[in-house]
């Protein structure tokens, strides 16, 4: 079922159209993610569909009574409301009488005369008057689910709990159709999943916007691609997107290609003498003519950035040592007893939850704060270049082309003298726009400038905070490139789990309590890492609870032998167990490479399974592949269990 159509939509900014005679089906129960570049219309295809923006042209089709809900891309502001009354407001014209009512409720624990008690009940009657009493039971249920507390104020939230409270305010109105702006943003890895499993349960239709490619990956069934003013719908995964949205620009460039000979052989034709004139063809002249409007009116496809890293001098080989530091901050233990060495070329992630303490060890690395217990070593000939995810270097007020250059015409890059103008080009800012303030771009454009200002610096040590946050896919593509091939030190802040993964070589994995897990590889390695720990936790405690019983019994017997009798019996059980036979011993040495042969079934698949058409295919096709897992899981599991009884036997020999 269509739930909102777009037919022939258009929307003006100015020339070319920023979405050009689109047409757009959002239908029941499905998970639609929209890419393009940044600044190609995302957002405003959004606020289109939510109803936000009126079209310039062609037609917004609404089913029935669907409700639309929209969850912006900033978190609400940094203000002194109430949890339950930000998202009360999503409920529209009730929100004022839900708001005051709990208010009213709130005071009657410290006001208990006569007028507040009647104030309290002429609100309910009204609640009564207008059917509200399960809109208020809505909101309570929100905010559970959520894990939010009412009464908590905004100001008291990190950026990432604000967004929640925001995709509560979202959800409250029980949606057919959610819009996301990028949903990710300012969410940790853990919050970023736990999103990932919300949506995942939602019954009603998402229409999202993201850059977070693993993101993507695990929620969308279709894409919805912005390019040039034009919409087009892919009904696959992400990879299968990538790879029809390159053959669809190979083909696009073949036919440009053929249009652009064709049209300097017509051009070539009419520059004839005066002889071709008298013979020219009048139908050929208007073709010709049409053949012009058609090339000025092409749109070419936005290029990539060109990011290109100001590297200073070499650093020492040492770059950074901490030994035995304890720090505690705001009574908060972010670091205890902890070592770390940081060596140049080292390209290293720390990756936790907001407020775990991943600024502070930066902090602490750069001098800015001491540590309470330990020593700090730093490396010579530091330069260090900071990316601020808060982009505090950047000026609102000021013209981009100040920004980069400080009222300069010329830049340096890498020793050579470059026109500003030009190397803002790099960066995907058309001269047009390198007068206009930064208040006015986008926020991928707005991380774009950030890296073009940073990348200016010679440096040997990069720290990035949150890079990636409103950058387009090709650009972080580009940013990994530079960042691989990077040649200094590079400490990285991202939620962006892909991102991690073909970035760095190290992590650092904040646990909490002042206790920091150091691991060789991304993210992806880390947890393997901790999903291995658990399978083996729990076949230990398994094994244990397997055990007990067995024990139990073999102490009972049906006639109670003598006291010497039982001490030859024990003695001799004993010894008996603590001893591997022949077979035990085969079966010991053959295990490793079955549990090898089990991890890498699972892993295949694994796979399968985690295919975004895969739960689209029929209970029959889906059902025994998951039956497959489940027997090569529980195979896996008991394999598990009998290397670690063996191991101990022998041992114990």
């Amino acid at each position: 079922m269509n739930l909102v159509q777009l037919k022939n939509a258009s929307i003006l900014f100015g020339q070319p159209a920023l979405i050009d005679s689109a047409d757009l089906n959002i239908q029941s129960q499905e998970r639609v993610c929209i890419l393009g570049r940044n600044g190609s219309g995302k957002s405003t295809l959004l606020q289109v569909i939510s109803g936000e923006l009126k079209l310039d042209d062609g037609q917004r089709v609404v089913a029935g009574e669907t409700v639309i809900s929209r969850l912006p891309q900033d978190p609400p502001a940094n203000t002194e409301t109430r949890i339950f009354d930000y998202v009360a407001e999503g409920l529209g014209q009730s929100a004022a009488l839900i708001k005051a009512y709990h208010e009213q409720a709130n005071l009657i624990a410290t006001d208990h005369s006569e007028q507040a008690m009647n104030k309290l009940q002429a609100l309910q009657e009204q609640l009564d008057a207008n059917n509200a009493w399960q809109l208020e039971q809505r909101i309570e249920n929100v905010l559970t689910q959520l894990n939010l507390t009412a009464d908590k104020l905004l100001s008291d939230l990190s950026g990432g709990w604000r967004r929640k409270a925001a995709l509560a305010r979202a959800l409250v109105s029980q949606p057919d159709v959610l819009l996301l702006d990028e949903p990710t943003n300012h969410l940790d890895i853990e919050m970023v999943k736990w999103l990932e499993k919300t949506l995942m349960a939602f019954s009603g239709s998402l229409v999202f916007i993201s850059h977070d490619r693993s993101f993507i990956r695990n929620l969308a069934t279709r894409i919805v691609d912005i390019d040039r003013g034009q919409v087009t719908s892919y009904p696959v995964n992400y990879d299968k997107y990538l790879e029809q949205k390159a053959h669809d620009l190979e083909v696009e460039a073949t036919h440009q290609k053929e249009f652009d000979k064709k049209l300097a052989k017509e051009e070539v034709w009419i520059r004839q003498g005066i002889k071709a004139r008298r013979t020219r063809n009048e139908g050929r002249v208007r073709a010709l003519k049409a053949l012009r409007e058609e090339y000025q009116a092409r749109r070419k496809v936005l290029g990539s950035a060109v990011i290109t890293g100001g590297e200073g001098q070499r650093s020492g080989k040492r770059v950074f040592e901490l030994t035995n530091v304890s720090f505690a901050y705001e009574q908060q233990l972010i670091l205890k007893d902890f070592n770390l060495l940081i060596n140049r070329g080292d390209k290293l992630a720390l990756i936790g939850p907001n407020g775990c303490g991943k600024s502070s060890l930066i902090k602490l690395l750069l001098g800015e704060l001491e540590p309470d217990v330990g020593e700090v070593m730093r490396g010579v000939n530091l330069e260090v270049a900071y990316f601020d995810q808060h982009r505090s270097q950047l000026e609102l007020d000021k013209p981009l082309i100040d920004v980069i250059a400080d009222g300069k015409r010329e830049v340096m890059v890498n020793g050579n003298p470059r026109h500003v103008i030009s190397y803002l080009q790099d960066y995907l800012f058309s001269p047009e726009r390198v007068n206009a303030p930064v208040s006015t771009l986008s926020g991928g454009e707005k991380n774009r400038l950030m890296l073009a200002k940073l990348m200016l610096k010679p440096s040997n040590l990069l720290i990035l905070d949150e890079p990636t946050n409103d950058l387009d896919v090709e650009t972080l593509e580009l940013l990994e490139s530079l960042l691989v091939e990077y040649q200094g030190t590079v400490l990285l802040v991202s939620h962006d789990r892909e991102f991690i993964d073909n970035v760095v070589t190290s992590s650092l994995v904040f646990e909490g309590a002042g206790n920091i897990n150091q691991f060789v590889g991304g993210y992806s390695d880390t947890l393997a890492w901790y999903a291995q720990q658990d399978a083996q936790h729990a076949s230990s405690a398994k094994a244990k609870k397997q055990s007990a019983p067995a024990s139990s019994v073999s102490t009972q017997a049906k006639h109670e032998p003598a006291p010497d009798a039982v001490k030859r019996d024990n003695s001799a059980t004993q010894k008996k167990a603590n001893k591997l036979s022949y077979n035990d011993r085969r079966e010991l040495e053959q295990l490793p490479k079955q549990i090898e042969r089990l991890e890498s079934d699972i892993e295949a698949v694994q796979a399968r399974i985690n295919e975004a058409d895969f739960f689209l295919q029929p209970s029959e096709k889906t059902q025994p592949v998951l039956d497959e897992l489940q027997k090569h899981e529980t195979a896996l599991e008991n394999a598990f269990e009998r290397w670690e009884a063996l191991e101990e036997l022998k041992n114990n020999e």
